[in-house]
C-alpha cells in the first residue's frame, strides 16, 4: 500500500461544502438534474479540480471528466466517480459521496506530488437518478452503449423539458464524443443504501454485482357493477385480482432468500367506494441476482397472471440483467480493505448505478460502505465520518494498485 493517506476531514468537509448546494430544510438536498442547483454543484466541483490544476472534459451527455495525468502516455485512465444529481428529497451522500471521494483522492496525490502511471480521472455522470428526465442511469447508459445518443438528448420530463436544452441552459453541453473516450477501469465508491453492512458491522462491502431487475405494467379488466346490488359470485372484480397478484408477486421473492419484489403504483376505475373496480392497473418489480432464477420469477408472475379471474396482462417494460464486477477490481478492493485492517464482506448490490452500463464498455467495480438503518433518496440520509474515511482510504489504495500496476504481467 502506498505511504500516503486519505484526509478524511477535508472529505468530510467538502461533502458537506456540497450539501449545501440545493440544502433542503429537513437536512438533504435537492439538486435534481440540470437544475440551476446542479449547475452549481457541476460548478463548485469543476473550481475544485481546477485548482489542482486537471484538465476538465464533457461530452454531449453532459458527462464531466477531470484529468490528473500519469507517466505512461499508452496507459488508459482509472476512472473514478458516481453522480452529483439527487433525487428532489435526496440525501447528501448518495452519488456526491463517490465523486468527493475521487476529488480527495486527486488532492492527496497533488499534495504527495505523486504522478500514477496510468492518468487518474474523476467523472460524474449526467442523469443518474432519473427523477426528472426518465431513464435512471442516463449519461452512463448512453457511453456505456444501452441508449442511443439521440436518445439521451431527446429525454422529456413531465413538463415537457427537454434534456439537451437543458445541458445547453446551464452550460454543460460538451463536444466531446459520448462513449468514445477511453477508460482503463472504472471503480465507483457508493453509500449501500442498504442495511445489510450496518447490520453486520462491517465497513467495507466489496460490490461482486448488481442483481437483475425486470420491471412490469400489469392491467386487469374486470367489470364495473353494483357494490350493493352484485352477488359475490357473481363479480368480475379487478380489485380483487390485484389484490391476489400482489400477495403472489410477494410470496414469489420471499420463496428466495435473494428474491426482491415490489408493488409500487396501482390506480383503479371507477375509483367509487360502492362500485366494483373494473379496471386496476398497477407496476411490478423484480430482482434476483441469478438471471435463471429472474427468469423463474417471471414465468411464475405470468402464469398465476393468467390464472386469476379477471385474469391480468403482463407487459414487461424494462429488464436490466444481472451483472458481474472485473476480477481485478474486486480483487484490488478486498486487497486494499485486508492490508488497511478494515473488515469486508462481498455484497450484491440491489440497487442499479452507473457502474452496470460502464461495466458494458471497460473493467468495473464497485464498493459500498454502510448507510445509517439502510435509508437513502431520503433527507435523512446519513453515513458516519469513520466510514467515511476508511471507503475513500480502501478506493485510494485500490486506484492506486490498478494506476500502478505492471500491465505485462497484471500486478
Amino acid at each position: 500500500m502506498a505511504d500516503f493517506h486519505v484526509n478524511g476531514e477535508r472529505l468530510w468537509n467538502a461533502l458537506h461544502h456540497l450539501a449545501e448546494i440545493g440544502a433542503t430544510e429537513a437536512g438533504g438536498v435537492a439538486r435534481v438534474a440540470l437544475t440551476d442547483a446542479d449547475k452549481a454543484g457541476r460548478d463548485q466541483f469543476v473550481e475544485w479540480v481546477t485548482e489542482l490544476e486537471c484538465s476538465v472534459h464533457i461530452d454531449r451527455m453532459g458527462n464531466l471528466f477531470a484529468r490528473r495525468e500519469g507517466t505512461d502516455p499508452n496507459r488508459d485512465p482509472v476512472v473514478i466517480g458516481s453522480h452529483l444529481d439527487s433525487q428532489p428529497t435526496g440525501g447528501k451522500f448518495d452519488g456526491a459521496y463517490g465523486v468527493m471521494v475521487g476529488l480527495e483522492i486527486l488532492r492527496v496525490l497533488t499534495d504527495h506530488e505523486h504522478i500514477t502511471e496510468a492518468p487518474i480521472e474523476v467523472v460524474s455522470w449526467t442523469n443518474e437518478e432519473g427523477a426528472r428526465f426518465p431513464p435512471a442511469m442516463l449519461g452512463s447508459g448512453v457511453f456505456g452503449g444501452e441508449f442511443s445518443l439521440e436518445d439521451g438528448l431527446g429525454a422529456t420530463a413531465q413538463d415537457g423539458t427537454v434534456l439537451v436544452d437543458e445541458l445547453t441552459r446551464i452550460g454543460y453541453s460538451g463536444s466531446d464524443p459520448c462513449g468514445s473516450r477511453p477508460v482503463g477501469y472504472y471503480l465507483e465508491p457508493h453509500i449501500e443504501q442498504g442495511p445489510i453492512l450496518e447490520a453486520s458491522d462491517i465497513s467495507v462491502g466489496i460490490v461482486t454485482g448488481v442483481q437483475g431487475i425486470r420491471w412490469y405494467d400489469v392491467s386487469i379488466r374486470g367489470v364495473e357493477s353494483h357494490a350493493g346490488t352484485t352477488p359475490m359470485d357473481r363479480r368480475s372484480d379487478a380489485m380483487l385480482s390485484a389484490a391476489r397478484l400482489i400477495t403472489a408477486v410477494d410470496e414469489i421473492a420471499k420463496s428466495r432468500p435473494e428474491g426482491r419484489s415490489t408493488v409500487g403504483v396501482i390506480a383503479s376505475t371507477p375509483g367509487s367506494r360502492n362500485t366494483v373496480a373494473g379496471t386496476v392497473d398497477l407496476s411490478v418489480d423484480l430482482r434476483h441476482p441469478d438471471p435463471e432464477e429472474l427468469s423463474r420469477m417471471n414465468d411464475e408472475l405470468v402464469q398465476f397472471a393468467k390464472s386469476m379471474n379477471p385474469p391480468a396482462s403482463v407487459n414487461q417494460i424494462w429488464y436490466s440483467p444481472p451483472v458481474e464486477f472485473d476480477g481485478d477490481i474486486v480483487n484490488a478492493i478486498r486487497d486494499s480493505a485486508s492490508q488497511g485492517g478494515f473488515e469486508s464482506a462481498d455484497i450484491v448490490s440491489g440497487a442499479g448505478h452507473d457502474a452496470v452500463y460502464i461495466n458494458r464498455v471497460a473493467p468495473t467495480g464497485m464498493l459500498f460502505i454502510p448507510c445509517e438503518d439502510g435509508l437513502s433518496h431520503n433527507e435523512a440520509e446519513n453515513i458516519t465520518q469513520e466510514h467515511s474515511t476508511i471507503g475513500a482510504e480502501v478506493t485510494l489504495q485500490a486506484a492506486l494498485r490498478l494506476a500502478d500496476r505492471d500491465t505485462a504481467t497484471g500486478h
